[in-house]
């Protein structure tokens, strides 16, 4: 009977399976991390060693997580695990942002609720209850997600112990003096009824009639006597696209220093800067006209118009605001409806109107129009303006119109009493803060410097019920508002104990200091009825969090969010900062962009394109959904298709395969025990370990640069290129067929076991379920941790492992490997070998390669994977060769070796049959058989 032989082979042998199975697998390991405490486990390792703190940006807990907030997550669970790995304490805090007007709506529609029918607090207790829900479910996804965090001590901007912070920032701004009321236009929704600032809204194209108005003039201060028959048909031609605001004009600005020209067509004449005036008559179908007088602007200050159809006058009045980019140079000036109209009004002393309520109705002030809402105004407007020969020309425009970033709808400019925080008070500190951080694409510095040095002043109150009240009373008997140390103190412990509910629960009396009297001698005070915009609320958690959090540091290491947040939550944070404590409450501020489809287009509903991230870990598990973000060049916008996915599942599978070809590899190595020392190492092997250390290499700059997509395509190379296809392939005959515990063999494990436990260490950040089911599998050395792969440090660089010469001689054999392969190929398709171990290879060479491959020539037969190899001068080949026409001085030719096949190792050899005990078995076999 015979032997069987494959018995006496070292097979790979591993549980570890071939198949992934993320989506059912991944919840056993989420399992595991909560029952041992993975958080705190990793925090008490690496207690007092230097700290990296990155502050979690809060989203909104207004519903499910989508793509977007995945990103963000793993972005910064990745960032995390790195630096934890590398020896830093890493507590991180996530949070919610739980108030406003997205949660109120949801909250309205969910339940039922009629906001003007129920109480204040009913009504904040059910926002509450809404927000909260989410809140869970945003965490559950989050931690699907594989995200490492304090996830039952999260903050939330509803808690009690925040909103008392909260208004301790609001106390130390406005005892600066940098909070004030004022009348002022702001952006303002009439569908949702409250006041928005510049991070709350959103840019679109918008269709729009632009109309050219005649305003006739009144009274040209004698400038016009001689140059036009009578006042009555001379107009000053005024340009807007908000036809709905002419309610409220009660000016025109020119620039001073244009020239306009008084114009004479169609028996009227037209005051119209000189440089649009050619394309205004286009517009307006005229084709004769003559320019009968110029002015410069400032001379035609004072005139006055009457106003189109109100009985009102229109000064002209001057302004630098006013430019010839569009329109007429006479610019249509309602101070209650634009923030430069306002300001250049209010050096002339001209009132405020504002003709359109807080529902987007036009009041009594607008005359005719009084009680139709804005937008519908528009039609019945420009009828009245041709009915009275005063509409000159009219044309449909696409431009970007503001829209309000929660319902959705166009905002109007509206002028109201509202309580803002005045930046002009330390814009040149914010600015100054800005360039102490580093900033992550480094164009994220310019562009929130120029978002800070061109902004007006935040409005920070909102018409709303469900936030944090802005904590100022207001004297029964004179009105004036009452906000000092006492009161803040008063109401911030009143919130700490009781919550911000108490402020619609109680009355003033109930919570101001005993005594508490107004200037003007009045005991009775009445509350502030607004609260404060939400982003004043998540730009406070730098002191609500950082300060009162044991464990976290103030500035943060980091802020990560979006590329939009440079005008929403980097910004209110550094605003907030600056005023309180004249610094920026981050070092660094990283910053992603927008999830697109695999064209790039934006994800919509209405084009069917949104992938929802649950249904990705559904079908493929959340590891591939981390590989996703870290295979991304995130600082741009990021492309996510179904085929996207299956291309990285791809990836995913070939990363699995080396790792679990090499846990086959290792089964029987202890590396407390089998390690050999790199001395005694085959010389292949030190190249693996060289090649290792060159991976490390690369993999530290990228993490340290947060540039994942290198990291990932340099793991990947190494995997497929360096690994599978090269050192793997070539050893795998001496795993095979030495004896087990031959030194031969526990190199290569040797190197292996570094080679796959720094693999799995770097992919510990991204690929955060499969590391550590790799761990699981593997032996480990004692210094290691076994319990998890995220309780261990991070490889380190091994300078004995660099070897230029190694380096060099093993790039001309990967040369040499590389020529051969392409020639066994051609031999394969010819029919003349079947396998490589068929083929003998002779190797034709010149004088510059005969010396380097002779000195080589007894490894070339385990490098080539072949039978036999034989070395003949260049000059001998016969007609029958392979010649790579990119490597000179080589030629190769294939033919098949002789003797016969080992029954075991499967080479052709002439020693097979000469062994009597072992006659099927080449002798090196027959030897290790023994």
């Amino acid at each position: 009977m015979s032997e069987d032989y494959g018995k006496t082979l070292n097979l790979p042998s591993t549980e570890f399976p071939m198949r992934a199975n993320l989506p059912q697998r991944e919840p056993e390991f989420l399992k595991k991390w909560e029952d041992m405490d993975i958080y705190n486990k990793q925090l008490k390792k690496n207690a007092g060693k230097p700290k990296f703190v990155l502050h979690d940006g809060p989203p909104y807990a207004n519903g499910g997580i989508h793509l977007g907030t995945a990103l963000n997550k793993i972005l910064k669970d990745i960032i995390i695990k790195y630096y934890s790995m590398k020896g830093y304490e890493t507590p991180y805090v996530p949070g919610w942002d739980t108030h406003g007007l997205p949660i109120e709506q949801r909250a309205i529609k969910e339940f039922g609720l009629k906001r003007h029918e129920v109480s204040p607090v009913e009504f904040r207790q059910a926002c509450k209850k809404f927000a909260l829900k989410y809140l869970d479910v945003q965490r559950e996804a989050f931690k699907r997600l594989g995200v490492r965090a304090d996830w039952d001590n999260p903050y939330i901007t509803l808690n009690k112990e925040f909103e008392a912070k909260q208004i301790e920032v609001f106390g130390e701004m406005a005892k600066k003096g940098y909070i004030y009321k004022g009348l002022r236009p702001v952006y303002w929704c009439p569908d949702c009824e409250t006041a928005l600032a510049e991070a709350e809204i959103e840019y679109a194209e918008d269709t729009t009639l632009s109309i050219y108005v005649k305003f006739e003039v009144k009274d040209d201060k004698g400038k016009f006597t001689g140059i036009v028959d009578s006042l009555e048909n001379t107009y000053f031609v005024i340009w807007t696209t908000t036809t709905w605001t002419l309610p409220g004009n009660l000016a025109i600005s020119l620039n001073p220093e244009f020239d306009y020209g008084l114009v004479k067509a169609d028996g009227e004449y037209y005051i119209i800067a000189i440089e649009l005036l050619d394309n205004v008559m286009k517009v307006a179908g005229i084709e004769d006209y003559e320019i009968k007088a110029k002015f410069k602007g400032e001379e035609l200050e004072g005139m006055l118009c009457k106003h189109p159809f109100l009985d009102r006058d229109s000064v002209i009045i001057t302004g630098d605001h006013v430019t010839a980019e569009a329109g007429t140079g006479c610019v249509h000036t309602a101070p209650g409806h634009g923030a430069e109209d306002f300001e250049v009004c209010k050096k002339y002393d001209i009132p405020v109107i504002v003709p359109v309520d807080d529902k987007g109705y036009l009041t009594s002030e607008a005359g005719q129009f009084a009680g139709m809402y804005y937008e519908k105004s528009n039609a019945a407007i420009i009828e009245q303006l041709k009915s009275t020969n005063n509409l000159l020309a009219s044309e449909k425009i696409v431009h970007q119109y503001p829209h309000c970033w929660r319902c959705k709808d166009p905002i109007i400019f509206r002028a109201t009493e509202q309580w803002f925080a005045s930046i002009e008070g330390f814009r040149k500190e914010a600015i100054d803060a800005i360039s102490t951080v580093k900033w992550i694409p480094e164009w994220g510095q310019e562009r929130i410097t120029n978002m800070v040095r061109d902004r007006g002043d935040w409005c920070i109150s909102r018409q709303r019920i469900w936030g944090v009240p802005i904590p100022i009373f207001y004297c029964k008997d004179c009105k004036k508002e009452l906000i000092n140390d006492d009161t803040i103190k008063a109401v911030a412990k009143l919130f700490a104990e009781k919550g911000s509910d108490a402020w619609y629960e109680y009355d003033a009396k109930d919570i101001l200091p005993e005594g508490t009297k107004c200037e003007c001698g009045c005991f009775e005070f009445t509350k502030e009825k607004d609260i404060m915009d939400v982003w004043f609320d998540s730009g406070s958690s730098h002191s609500a969090v950082l300060e009162t959090t044991e464990g976290l540091t103030w500035p943060a290491d980091m802020y990560l969010e979006g590329s939009d947040q440079h005008r929403g939550w980097f910004q209110s944070s550094l605003l907030t900062a600056v005023a309180t404590k004249g610094a920026a409450p981050y070092k660094t501020v990283l910053t992603h962009g927008y999830v697109v489809d695999g064209e790039g287009r934006k994800m919509s509903k209405s084009l069917g394109n949104g992938i929802d991230p649950e249904d990705v870990i559904k079908e493929y598990g959340a590891d591939i959904l981390r590989l996703w973000v870290a295979s991304s060049d995130y600082k741009t916008d990021i492309r996510i298709s179904k085929d996207i996915l299956k291309q990285l599942s791809e990836v995913y599978r070939k990363i699995r395969n080396t790792c679990r070809y090499i846990l086959g590899n290792i089964y029987d190595f202890d590396p407390n025990k089998d390690t050999v020392s790199y001395e005694e190492l085959n010389e292949l092997d030190k190249w693996a370990l060289m090649k290792l250390n060159g991976l490390i290499k690369k993999v530290n700059d990228a993490y340290e640069k947060y540039e994942f997509h290198m990291m990932f395509h340099a793991i990947h190379n190494f995997c497929v290129v360096d690994m599978s296809n090269f050192y793997l392939d070539i050893i795998k005959d001496r795993l095979y067929t030495s004896r087990a515990d031959s030194k031969e063999r526990r190199a290569a494990q040797t190197a292996m076991y570094e080679i796959l436990e720094a693999l799995v260490k770097m992919l510990s950040p991204v690929l955060a379920f499969t590391s550590e089911e790799v761990w699981q599998f593997m032996p480990h050395r004692s210094t290691n941790d076994p319990e998890s792969v995220q309780l261990n440090y991070w490889p380190e660089l091994n300078e004995k492992y660099e070897n230029s010469e190694l380096k060099e001689k093993w790039d001309r054999i990967i040369e040499l490997r590389d020529v051969v392969s392409k020639a066994l190929e051609i031999a394969r398709t010819e029919k003349i070998i079947g396998h490589s171990l068929n083929a003998k290879v002779t190797i034709f060479a010149d004088e510059s390669n005969y010396d380097f491959i002779d000195s080589i020539k007894k490894e070339l037969v385990t490098v080539f994977i072949v039978s036999d190899f034989e070395l003949k001068k260049f000059d001998e080949a016969s007609d029958k060769y392979y010649e790579d026409p990119d490597v000179k001085g080589l030629r190769v030719a294939i033919s098949t070796a002789s003797g016969a096949k080992c029954e075991r190792c499967w080479m052709i050899s002439e020693t097979v049959g000469k062994n009597e005990k072992h006659a099927t078995l080449c002798d090196r076999c027959a030897e290790v058989v023994g």
